[in-house]
């Protein structure tokens, strides 16, 4: 590929930033775009660069940050936003330079490969999507991307990716949560708010409006039935019922007495700021695991990937050195 000098660079910036002024109704020259970075042969302007940081500049402003680390955040997403569309310039400028090109089918195929991995239906598929706040189409633009930068990638450094059964077992090991068995607890909950008056002691108070509730448990009755008399709980109608829930996600206080529960069992009157409540543990659910086998190929891709990202990282760094690149801040 062709590359400019210093030189030239520098007449091209002058050029540009010439052509983007006119004369205002004032009377006087008023700068309406301008260039923000020189790419080899390519440009980027003031307005692209806008365009890309809005989103992030207004998450920041509306952060409620102090107006110091405001500025400083703004100032480090900016640089950070400019370094990467330099380098998405040069990843295209490789591309076009190789012939390379991803078909609408290829992209398809991404996607169908995609919902087989996350077990997703076309409707799941879309809805994730949504909840994701992304388009089809800029999700289809997003996957484009990746599958020409994948390809690039494998142009260079391709030969030298290897993946040995060793590596994905030891990447299988070392991630049990991810897939190994799945323990969930089965809780239902009877709530009671701390009292409104202006008890001296209004945690003892709360205590005491429980009195009834457990004598009434050690009896015998049915945790669900009480609970859709006392709990004041948007669950009370449902018997308390909170559903299943993975053993790291409780709180430190629940987490301390449901350990030790066995099903049908229920916790001692847990109190916090916000009230008191009874945990009911209905059922303890395991699931099962997937083995080896079943992953292998899941978790081969995964590594492959990795190791993408960090040969696209290190090829990058060479690709700047040797390319002609002038930010103008």
């Amino acid at each position: 590929m062709k590359r400019l000098s210093h030189h030239n660079i520098l007449i091209l910036v002058l050029f540009f930033m010439v052509l983007m002024t006119f004369p205002s109704p004032k009377g006087y020259t008023e700068v309406v775009d301008r260039i923000v970075a020189v790419v080899n042969e390519d440009i980027i302007l003031l307005s692209e660069l806008d365009e890309t940081f809005k989103p992030y500049g207004e998450k920041i402003k509306n952060s409620g940050y102090p107006p110091e680390k405001e500025q400083q955040m703004l100032y480090r997403v900016r640089e950070d936003l400019i370094n990467k569309m330099v380098e998405e310039k040069l990843t295209e400028q490789e591309v076009k330079a190789n012939n390379i090109s991803v078909s609408e089918n290829e992209i398809d195929l991404m996607i169908e490969r995609i919902k087989q991995i996350n077990y997703l239906t076309d409707e799941d598929f879309k809805r994730e999507l949504e909840l994701s706040g992304l388009t089809l189409e800029g999700y289809r633009k997003e996957l484009k991307e990746q599958g020409l930068r994948n390809k690039l990638v494998n142009l260079e450094v391709k030969s030298r990716i290897v993946i040995t059964k060793k590596e994905k077992e030891i990447y299988y090991e070392n991630h049990p949560e991810l897939y190994g068995g799945k323990t969930k607890y089965h809780l239902r909950s009877i709530f009671l708010k701390l009292p409104s008056n202006m008890s001296k002691d209004p945690k003892s108070a709360l205590k005491k409006r429980f009195d009834p509730i457990v004598k009434r448990l050690e009896t015998g009755e049915t945790f669900e039935s009480l609970a859709r008399e006392y709990s004041e709980s948007s669950t009370a109608s449902d018997g308390g019922d909170l559903g299943l829930f993975s053993f790291e996600t409780l709180s430190d206080q629940i987490r301390e007495y449901v350990k030790d529960l066995s099903a049908g069992e229920y916790t001692p009157v847990l109190v916090s700021d916000r009230g008191g409540q009874i945990i009911f543990l209905e059922e303890i659910v395991e699931s099962d695991g997937k083995t080896f086998e079943e992953v292998s190929a899941e978790i081969e891709q995964k590594l492959f990937k990795e190791i993408m990202e960090k040969k696209f990282s290190e090829w990058m760094k060479g690709l700047r050195a040797r390319s002609h690149i002038k930010i103008i801040r």
